[in-house]
């Protein structure tokens, strides 16, 4: 007999009084399926009388009576799971956040399942402990805005497909309060990872932010933390800290002000946060901290990202603008031994202020902060984390920045996204840091994104089952028991087909599942028997050319693609050949200051070097011999069948959906390929040493160009589909998303690509130069009309912002 059969004979479903939410929430899952189930609360021990079926989680009274039969060495999470051929059974999680994905899986993967194997009841170890959402692109950072979006079906879904954790703290409104000189973008970077003094405030900041948008930004945090306690997930947050707040707070408490922590390239002008070694200050976090959980008392851990976007710990060695901060922390003739130590201590000092003051009410309450920050105080962050103090991180035996893994292709080359589908690898001194992280207290959480952030932004969806399943198993096998998903999942209305995330359920109550198998009964479930030899085979093809993707540069793969707007802006030879109001249709929306290289050089961003000529022609190489052939390929067998496909399978089917989304990354790969052949072309013309050099890169620019108009063409075809395979907001165009209106502004770049193909290839080497030699022009000359003009013509920005940045009044 199945499963699906003895479910149906299923007439009772008992639960336990006081459950949580989601035991009643996992047994209508089960009526849904057997509409003749009645719910009701359970007696005082579970009983085996035919048709009556029992669900709880492991800490209620009942379930403790018979738990007393665990085996000994089962780990404390687990799922117990027994049924019977008339209908009588038990399913008891040891955690909530485990239940409702595992009904999920049950009533969608093994309905098919022999009772036999469950009759006598069945331990199952869940593969992992945590599934936390980190940095959630649709449900609290910048995709929230996105068209389209439910966030209770998104939140559903996240527990559907085993999600444990899950971050709520988003901001209400489309952008933060933070302002800025005119011209200035770093206003947007406060959007994201909203700080605790976006949602409550202390007695020390009372009034600092209007309480209007403090109430709607907690609204809308305590509407996710609802949504979350109705699947079972452990709710939490994310936040940049110890952030910058208004220069009006300094003005009432001046002893107070910290470190400098904005970044001095993107920022126009200082931003200060709170000096955190002040016990004052510490103060204020914990009664925030307090505050926020006497308000949504299942809050179960908060993220601290530093740093960054305006936060930042005092003195640490990685502030933007170097190691600075408030009075009270060290002296001006401490070494920067002595200084690192001090630093790491005082940061350790605030995560244990907001651990103390979350574990007051709920004492499961966790702290995790990122290490790479922390690179010149590593060892005293290290050895100071540990009883629900936790640590993220890509490796967690890397210091800093640094990469210690390698494409899984090009051996060569460390240009991969940490967490991604090109990171591979996983050493086994990272189980060693592990074990030891956890004989203190500490979890240590790896991050993973098969999802909307990280790789492929900004498109969504991009299928790669098999590589999913091979991150996944090494994990697993490493012992890592906490995975940091970056960027969340993707909402179901916008990707019905989520084969990446669907692995991930599988393999979550079935880490040694036959892969194979698992997706060829995933292919034939969504396309049928007619179909689904072909869609697993279009799926083995992309990932083939995924894999033979180089990275040309890993931040075109994530948010700088939609930052510095390349399927807006056009690749021409010479960018500022294009006059001021030409490019203002683009300009306007990306996320970048007018001296910014990366305005007229796409090797370039702010003050680093993204990318060398010798290594664009390599990936160019790479690309044309890895990638183009599998894609193309993929893309044909579902063409082929695109029209039978919808006949048979109506017109929103499985074969139409990944045939799209195909064709996306297709024209995703060609403007990263184009890129690189940009920057050779265009510095191989600047620097050859005859015209026939010269006039060599000029006819190769000039067909990549040609080949980057046809592109252009087939993305807005691509558009016009009713296939979601972008990410985009129908709130207003943003520097963190592409709006609704790209379909509008593409013609504009094709034009603008055909208008200048011919100009002769340039990057003005003194960009940055000459934005300050004419700046300091415009305050000798007390802003003549000359200087001015002068100036607009370089740096494209009107007078008035040039008088704020350099701060002189007219």
């Amino acid at each position: 007999m199945k499963i699906k059969e003895t479910i149906e004979k299923i007439k009772k479903i008992n639960i336990p009084k006081e459950s949580p939410q989601v035991v009643l929430t996992a047994a209508n899952e089960i009526k849904n399926i057997n509409a003749n189930v009645e719910i009701r609360s359970a007696s005082k021990e579970i009983t085996e009388e035919p048709g009556t079926f029992f669900i709880a989680i492991a800490d209620s009274d009942i379930a403790i009576n018979f738990l007393n039969s665990k085996p000994n060495d089962l780990s404390d999470e687990f799922i117990y799971f027994q049924i019977n051929e008339n209908g009588s059974g038990k399913l008891i999680a040891s955690h909530k956040h485990f239940l409702f994905s595992f009904v999920s899986n049950l009533l969608e993967n093994w309905l098919e399942h022999d009772v036999e194997k469950y009759n006598k009841g069945k331990w199952i170890k869940p593969a992992f402990k945590w599934q936390r959402s980190v940095f959630d692109y649709f449900l609290t950072q910048m995709g929230r805005i996105q068209r389209n979006f439910n966030r209770a079906t998104y939140v559903r879904e996240m527990a559907r497909l085993g999600f444990t954790h899950i971050e709520v703290n988003g901001l209400a409104y489309p952008m933060a309060l933070e302002s800025g000189p005119k011209g200035e973008t770093y206003p947007m970077f406060y959007t994201y990872c909203p700080a605790l003094d976006q949602f409550v405030y202390s007695e020390l900041n009372k009034g600092l932010y209007p309480f209007y948008y403090l109430s709607a930004n907690l609204n809308y945090l305590k509407e996710n933390a609802r949504l979350a306690e109705k699947y079972g997930l452990t709710a939490g947050m994310l936040c940049f800290e110890p952030r910058s707040v208004p220069e009006e707070f300094f003005v009432r408490y001046p002893m107070l002000r910290g470190a400098r922590v904005d970044h001095p390239f993107r920022s126009f002008k200082p931003r200060y946060n709170m000096t955190i070694t002040h016990p004052k200050v510490r103060e204020h976090y914990a009664e925030m901290m307090h505050k926020l959980l006497e308000e949504v008392p299942e809050l179960g851990f908060i993220s601290i990202w530093t740093n960054d976007s305006g936060a930042g710990f005092e003195h640490t060695k990685s502030l933007y603008v170097g190691r600075n901060g408030g009075a009270y922390l060290i002296r001006e003739w401490k070494d920067d031994a002595e200084i690192s130590r001090l630093a790491g201590e005082n940061a350790l000092r605030f995560l244990h202020t907001l651990r103390d003051a979350g574990k007051e009410i709920n004492p499961d309450f966790r702290v995790i902060t990122r290490m790479e920050p922390f690179y010149g105080e590593h060892d005293i962050v290290w050895n100071g984390v540990g009883e629900q103090v936790d640590i993220e991180s890509t490796s967690i035996i890397a210091r800093g920045w640094e990469m210690p893994y390698t494409h899984p292709k090009y051996p060569d080359s460390k240009d991969i996204n940490g967490g991604s589908i090109h990171h591979q690898q996983f050493d086994d001194k990272e189980t060693d840091s592990i074990l030891e992280l956890k004989d203190k207290g500490a979890l240590a959480h790896f991050y993973f994104s098969v999802g909307p952030h990280v790789m492929f932004d900004p498109l969504l969806g991009i299928p790669s089952p098999k590589l999913t399943y091979q991150k996944l198993k090494i994990m697993c096998t490493k012992g890592v028991e906490s995975l940091a998903h970056q960027g969340g999942s993707f909402p179901p209305e916008l990707v019905p087909y989520n084969i990446n995330h669907k692995i991930m359920q599988l393999f979550q109550f079935d880490p040694d599942l036959d892969i194979k198998k698992a997706i060829s009964n995933i292919a034939l479930d969504w396309a049928g028997e007619k179909f689904s030899n072909q869609l697993v085979k279009a799926w083995e093809l992309a990932e083939e050319a995924i894999i033979g993707f180089p990275n040309v540069i890993p931040l075109y793969s994530t948010f700088g693609f939609t930052w510095y707007r390349l399927w807006a802006r056009p690749f021409v030879p010479n960018l500022e050949a294009i006059s001021k109001q030409e490019r203002a249709y683009y300009e306007d929306f990306m996320c970048t200051t007018p001296h910014n290289p990366n305005n007229v050089d796409l090797s370039k961003d702010v003050l680093f070097q993204l990318t060398t000529p010798e290594k664009s022609r390599l990936n160019v190489r790479r690309i044309d011999e890895n990638v183009w052939e599998p894609l193309d390929e993929a893309i044909k067998i579902l063409n082929e069948i695109e029209k039978n496909a919808e006949q048979k399978l109506g017109s929103k089917n499985v074969i139409h959906d990944q045939l799209i989304r195909l064709k996306a990354l297709r024209c995703w790969f060609m403007t990263q390929r184009n890129v690189a052949v940009w920057i050779v072309c265009v510095y191989g013309y600047m620097n050859a040493a005859n015209d026939g050099d010269k006039n060599s890169f000029k006819g190769l620019l000039k067909n990549t160009i040609n080949k980057e108009i046809k592109n252009t063409e087939a993305v807005a075809e691509l558009l016009k589909m009713d296939v979601e395979f972008m990410a985009i907001t129908d709130q207003g165009e943003t520097p963190l998303m592409y709006g609704d209106n790209l379909l509008e502004l593409l013609p504009k770049r094709i034009e603008l690509m055909k208008a200048h193909i011919d100009d002769e290839p340039y990057i003005d080497p003194d960009y940055i130069d000459a934005y300050f030699k004419l700046g300091v022009k415009c305050m000798k000359t007390k802003y003549s009309k000359d200087a001015i003009e002068a100036f607009k013509q370089i740096i494209h920005i009107d007078p008035d912002f040039i008088q704020a940045y350099f701060g002189l009044a007219h």
